[in-house]
């Protein structure tokens, strides 16, 4: 490895990876930014990906591939719901906003 290349490695280490979910015909989706598997189950895929958690709902779900340090995931199944979850914090209210609703 040159000292470019190292550079370039140095910096890929510091951002987020792309992201992407790949959908075809409702049986198999592919994703690459994927930094975990937070739970999984025939029903349900629960994934942290580098921009937030992202929940694959289906039928007969199994993981097909799973690379971490590459950031790739494939899953087969019946596939039913892709949905990004919010972080649910509440918002900080000050001391007066309860008691001017």
């Amino acid at each position: 490895m040159n000292g470019r290349e190292m550079l370039e490695d140095k910096g890929r280490l510091g951002r987020a990876r792309a992201h992407t979910a790949e959908l075809r015909d409702r049986q198999s989706a592919a994703f690459t930014g994927v930094a975990d598997v937070e739970a999984f189950n025939e029903e349900e895929v629960v994934l942290l990906t580098d921009l937030g958690v992202l929940v694959l709902g289906g039928e007969g779900l199994h993981i097909v591939r799973l690379d971490l340090e590459e950031g790739v995931l494939a899953v087969e199944g019946r596939i039913t719901a892709l949905e990004y979850v919010q972080d649910e914090k509440p918002a900080r209210k000050g001391l007066f906003a309860g008691l001017f609703r």
